[in-house]
């Protein structure tokens, strides 16, 4: 397969009408009026804004980067530069630039993103270097072209590839796994993010290497992570040697049965963005395909529950707003690629996830500094359950970019 330049598709606001939200078992109800003054698309960005200044103004551990804040809380906890999830709140200042112009929020992106220098030129300890590297490194070079952040993106894209098994055709996403839970070669449908790191990289540097790396993952990946019905598996494993597919199971969700709506939302983002890089029909089919299962799960509030199964089947279960966060950003880039029929019912959809996002009911303001509540990080280990997270509010803030660049 040769390399495609393809940019990614935004698109404007909706406005439709909702009512009543259950999240995390509790009743909150948030009428949205129809009409244009329901929703404005900068006032949402200009809330994120206040709500990152608040938080700027917290002492920060050294390197650290916010993470979550528990539910009841109003203090952050902190992750480190080299920690998952430490790309994200970097990531979420380039975009309030972007939204704003505002030259405070690039010299706090810059400050914020020069804690992630070091961790481009390490090792790769697992798949999260490209989730790492692409909401920090990645959207500094996208918004300032300094060759520094081009030359921390190769290296870390280098690093990812030595985690590729030729074998497999797929990268190892937990090295740690493999002897604490007897997985040979675990792949987690979360690693279709780590994939734009390697695409972009491709495509910047004329590195045919790192593309067939990445088509051939998402490829694999394709073929084993679906069930008939389009839901996901989180985990697969296979034997290391024969690249033999062994079985699905789920880390984080309920078991492994059952549908992880997470995981489900990395599927929509991760096959569009594949698309996006590739124009490779099967991987737009499968977004699709993914988006509508995920679409078609929802309660009416839009906010999925942490894991759909375990809803269906035990009742009053947490919801993850930023699973919704996810699907509502890649559906406003997936209906630029869609059949005409298809774009706008993810157009639709992605408008009332954001509306919905974007209500008091989901809004952090008067209990913490972060943007959105309502997030579960991972239920079966008990931590993160109806929590604020900064991949939730990264792309909301990112769902919410993307309306105003197309506006444009």
């Amino acid at each position: 397969m040769r390399l495609y330049a393809i940019s990614y598709l935004c698109i404007k606001p909706h406005l439709d009408i909702m009512t009543k939200r259950v999240l995390s078992g509790v009743l909150l109800t948030c009428l949205l009026i129809q009409g244009c003054s329901s929703f404005s698309v900068q006032e949402s960005i200009d809330y994120c804004a206040s709500q990152a200044r608040k938080t700027l103004a917290i002492e920060f551990p050294e390197n650290g980067m916010p993470n979550s804040i528990p539910s009841g809380s109003d203090q952050w906890q902190f992750t480190f530069a080299g920690g998952w999830t430490s790309g994200f709140w970097p990531g979420e200042l380039w975009y309030l630039y972007e939204g704003t112009e505002d030259p405070f929020w690039k010299e706090a992106a810059i400050r914020e993103t020069e804690k992630m220098m070091a961790v481009a030129y390490k090792p790769a300890r697992s798949h999260d270097v490209g989730f790492m590297m692409t909401t920090s490194i990645g959207n500094a070079y996208r918004l300032t072209g300094d060759i520094r952040y081009k030359d921390a993106l190769v290296s870390a894209a280098d690093s990812l590839a030595k985690l590729y098994n030729p074998n497999v055709g797929t990268i190892l996403s937990w090295p740690n796994m493999v002897q604490k839970m007897g997985w040979p070669h675990n792949t987690i449908i979360d690693n279709m993010l780590n994939l734009e790191l390697l695409f972009q990289v491709a495509l910047e540097n004329d590195r045919q290497d790192l593309y067939d790396l990445a088509f051939r993952h998402a490829e694999v990946t394709m073929k084993h992570i679906f069930r008939e019905d389009w839901s996901t598996f989180h985990v697969m494993v296979f034997d290391e040697k024969t690249g033999e597919f062994i079985a699905g199971h789920t880390h984080q969700g309920w078991k492994d049965e059952s549908t992880w709506s997470r995981g489900q939302a990395w599927a929509v983002y991760g096959f569009t963005m594949a698309y996006r890089f590739t124009q490779y029909q099967p991987f737009l089919e499968a977004a699709m395909n993914a988006a509508d299962f995920f679409l078609s799960h929802l309660p009416e509030d839009m906010i999925a529950y942490w894991d759909f199964d375990a809803q269906e089947q035990l009742g009053n279960q947490p919801r993850d707003c930023s699973a919704s966060a996810i699907v509502a950003s890649a559906l406003l880039e997936l209906q630029g690629f869609a059949p005409k029929g298809k774009s706008a019912a993810y157009l639709k959809g992605a408008k009332r996830i954001i509306k919905s996002l974007s209500s008091d009911a989901c809004r952090a303001a008067g209990q913490c500094s972060a943007f959105l509540l309502h997030a579960t990080g991972h239920m079966p280990n008990g931590y993160e359950i109806d929590a604020s997270i900064s991949y939730a509010d990264y792309y909301y803030i990112e769902s919410l970019i993307r309306l105003k660049n197309l506006k444009k």
